[in-house]
């Protein structure tokens, strides 16, 4: 895709996002981004509304003073913002998001094109609880694997903005080492869910069904569970030809 269409196809899967009956998110929650090339972005503008986003409301940015600010440890609030602004292509652009930093950390691992990040109600009902770390490690169904990983990232809750970001890069290179690829679903503690991949279908796929498996969670909490499947079976799933077959044809 060009810079143009990678940008529709972002405003699509902002809307999708943002749509009230998904329960993702609600007035100037939740963000999304996609890699124009090597060097720069899109992403939403601070303030913008994910089921209404405009094509002014993306912003397109250069990612190396980004990702030069997550080595820093010096910088501002005030000087925070000024490298936000400065780092426009488009000086006459809107302010970008202030999570626009671990949006182009992400842009810039192998194979992940598109970023979303939401609030969804299901997820943070357990981001917020004590068993918020459990939902991170355990899998419920097959389809959960298939759509979300065998394993998701852990943050614990760190304050939004460049701490936030340095402490998603550092658990995700964490997870790296361990599985050899990049999650697929990055879990906030009572925060919210942000969830990557190559294609908008993909960040969507994630998004959606880690939302299910939050309701089915919840639900078998209730009945006295959940009962998690066991490593055996999670690994299975996550190596089986005829479902990687299927994430192809899902484009995930």
């Amino acid at each position: 895709m060009d810079k143009s269409q990678t940008r529709d196809a972002l405003l699509s899967l902002s809307h999708e996002l943002g749509e009230p009956s998904e329960r993702l998110a609600i007035l100037g929650e939740g963000n999304t981004s996609a890699k124009i090339d090597n060097d720069t972005f899109w992403v939403k503008a601070s303030g913008s509304c994910l089921q209404t986003l405009a094509a002014d409301d993306v912003v397109s940015c250069h990612s190396a003073p980004l990702l030069d600010m997550l080595d820093r440890d010096d910088l501002t609030d005030q000087q925070i913002e000024d490298e936000l602004f400065g780092c426009r292509t488009d000086k006459q652009s809107k302010k970008p998001s202030v999570e626009t930093l671990f949006h182009a950390y992400l842009l810039s691992l192998p194979d992940i094109a598109f970023v979303g990040h939401t609030h969804s109600i299901s997820v943070n009902q357990i981001l917020c609880s004590p068993m918020a770390e459990k939902f991170a490690t355990c899998k419920l169904f097959p389809d959960e694997i298939v759509c979300c990983g065998a394993e998701s990232v852990f943050v614990p809750y760190t304050d939004p903005g460049l701490l936030l970001s340095k402490v998603i890069r550092d658990q995700t290179e964490h997870f790296m080492q361990k599985h050899g690829a990049p999650p697929r679903v990055i879990l906030l503690q009572n925060h919210g869910l942000i969830t990557i991949g190559k294609t908008p279908a993909a960040v969507k796929a994630a998004m959606l069904m880690a939302h299910k498996s939050a309701e089915i969670f919840v639900g078998a909490a209730a009945l006295g569970g959940p009962i998690f499947m066991s490593d055996v079976d999670v690994d299975r799933i996550a190596n089986r030809i005829d479902e990687h077959y299927r994430q192809r044809a899902l484009k995930l």
